[in-house]
């Protein structure tokens, strides 16, 4: 059908496109299972040369089955393993280069007879990498020519044509993530190492340490517990954003206490105004909850989900502060809150409007009750 023509009716129902999706992800889970009752010790071979590759791994695979090796690529250099992905159109017009003595090939096509693939079979010989055939028919070319096979086992696309890369792609998908988090293991791949791997966004703000994220000393309002409230509001005064907070410290240098914009609110509303002229070691939160700055931002943002507070001084090894951690510099990486269900006049039960609700099953060994 030409891409500018209308698409034709098919009289396919609501009822029967939410019936065939069903039975796609069924057929892609299904998929998923049997592959997992089908591992062997072809993979803990495979984990084993990739766990002790010296070079790196490169995942070769042409259209869907690329895609999927791409992903796998992204997986495993994410978990600790060096990974690169080569097309292979693209490697016998030069890329091939990238491929040295001491890496390891991966090669994906389920059918195994993939041309493209094939046609760097010699030079993969010459060059004595260990291939991994990761593919359908352990009989094919591919198969026969690689050093270890990760077996599929044979599939049905879930395709109503029987032609759409769907379930092998999807078992593809299942054994590489299986292979990468198996070397990850393997490797000892911590949450640190994770961590380095994962710089940016909320995910790189969960992982990193506090001294990454929190606001140097030089930012932070720090004072002495012996000077007056008002003497301390006007002296620590700081330029553009700042934290709600002021870190007090005693005599030697340690963090005493913590004064907020809160603190200084209440005082207001109360009309003491001669607190003011007090020490504000009188009115300060004495010994507050702190952390220290080289603890993961995941601790210290449970700190401040726990304890409902917004800004946590940051000690060093003897408790003097070094910076604060205000909840705004870490927002990215707190929790998210888990809405409560929400009921519809006309089903108080149901979780969202608009979803479909069946209806339980039947427990015929009470009958009719």
């Amino acid at each position: 059908m030409s891409m500018d023509a209308p698409a034709r009716k098919s009289g396919f129902s609501r009822f029967e496109q939410l019936r065939y999706a069903s039975e796609v992800l069924r057929t892609e889970g299904q998929a998923v299972i049997q592959l997992a009752d089908r591992l062997s010790e072809d993979f803990l071979d495979a984990a084993d040369q990739i766990s002790t590759c010296r070079g790196n791994v490169i995942l070769l695979g042409m259209g869907k089955a690329g895609l999927i090796g791409q992903k796998i690529c992204a997986t495993l250099a994410s978990t600790g393993t060096p990974s690169h992905f080569l097309h292979p159109a693209e490697a016998v017009h030069g890329d091939l280069g990238k491929i040295t003595r001491g890496d390891l090939v991966m090669a994906l096509s389920f059918s195994g007879e993939t041309e493209e693939v094939l046609r760097l079979l010699p030079t993969l010989r010459r060059l004595e990498v260990c291939l991994i055939a990761m593919t359908g028919h352990p009989e094919s070319q591919l198969g026969q020519a690689a050093n270890l096979v990760l077996d599929l086992g044979p599939l049905h696309e879930a395709c109503r044509l029987g032609l759409a890369p769907t379930t092998s792609t999807t078992a593809m998908l299942s054994m590489g993530d299986a292979l990468a988090l198996v070397v990850s293991r393997n490797r000892n791949f911590s949450a640190e190492d994770f961590a380095r791997c994962h710089p940016a966004g909320s995910l790189g703000r969960r992982l990193a340490q506090v001294d990454e994220l929190m606001r140097k000393l030089t930012a932070c309002r720090v004072a002495d517990e012996s000077q007056t409230v008002r003497e301390i509001i006007v002296q620590t005064s700081q330029p553009g954003r700042r934290t709600g907070a002021i870190m007090l410290t005693g005599p030697t240098g340690t963090l005493t206490g913590l004064f907020t914009d809160s603190d200084l609110a209440r005082l207001l509303e109360s009309g003491q105004d001669q607190i003011l002229d007090q020490p504000i070691r009188h009115v300060m939160t004495p010994a507050p909850r702190t952390v220290s700055s080289n603890s993961s931002v995941i601790d210290a943002v449970t700190v401040l989900a726990e304890h409902k507070i917004s800004e946590l001084p940051v000690v060093d090894s003897n408790n003097q502060p070094v910076g604060m951690l205000d909840i705004t510099d870490v927002v990215g990486a707190m929790p998210a809150p888990v809405p409560p269900p929400e009921k519809s006049p006309e089903n108080p039960s149901s979780e969202r409007p608009g979803t479909l609700q069946f209806p339980p099953a039947v427990d015929s060994s009470k009958g009719n009750q």
